[in-house]
């Protein structure tokens, strides 16, 4: 057998005999959750914290979503095969609200990425007394979405100039 082929042989050998829950689940890449929103994280720094965008589908006020810078920080980002993770998406110009979202990364049985997560979106609010309306509770499944690398969510986000605005 030649170098070249025993070479694949023992990829294959060790592809095969890693099994899903030994894999470690992947921050980085694109993500897409339930609603049809998606996100882009960056690669993970040394100390666990990543950026990326998010472009939502949903939205409080119907107004027009446009790409949203999130920041986020992974727990023991080599340590772990299902880290938790946390960030933080500040809608930018479309809403007065700032979401923050708390998960942990899984490998299904399947060999699919997963991200299940839970989120506090905080809308502004003009008094103490209106506080009571101001926090909504949700959760987000994202599985990954396979695409060419680089950043693509500004080339997926509509065009608001085109949409008209909603009446009172």
């Amino acid at each position: 057998m030649g170098s070249g082929a025993f070479a694949l042989a023992l990829f294959l050998a060790l592809v095969v005999c890693i099994s899903p829950a030994e894999r470690k689940c992947q921050l980085s890449g694109l993500w897409r959750n339930e609603q049809d929103s998606l996100m882009e994280i960056s690669a993970l720094t040394d100390d666990g914290g990543f950026q990326g965008e998010y472009l939502t589908r949903v939205t409080l006020a119907g107004g027009c979503p446009r790409v949203s810078p999130l920041k986020g920080a992974q727990q023991q980002p080599s340590e772990v095969a299902s880290p938790t993770f946390a960030f933080t998406v500040r809608w930018d110009v479309f809403s007065n609200a700032t979401t923050t979202f708390a998960g942990q990364c899984f490998v299904e049985a399947s060999g699919r990425e997963v991200l299940s997560t839970m989120w506090l979106l905080r809308e502004a609010v003009g008094s103490l007394e209106e506080d009571w309306k101001a926090t909504r509770v949700g959760r987000n499944i994202f599985t990954r979405k396979r695409a060419p690398g680089g950043k693509i969510l500004h080339s997926l986000s509509s065009s608001c100039e085109d949409v008209a605005s909603p009446t009172p």
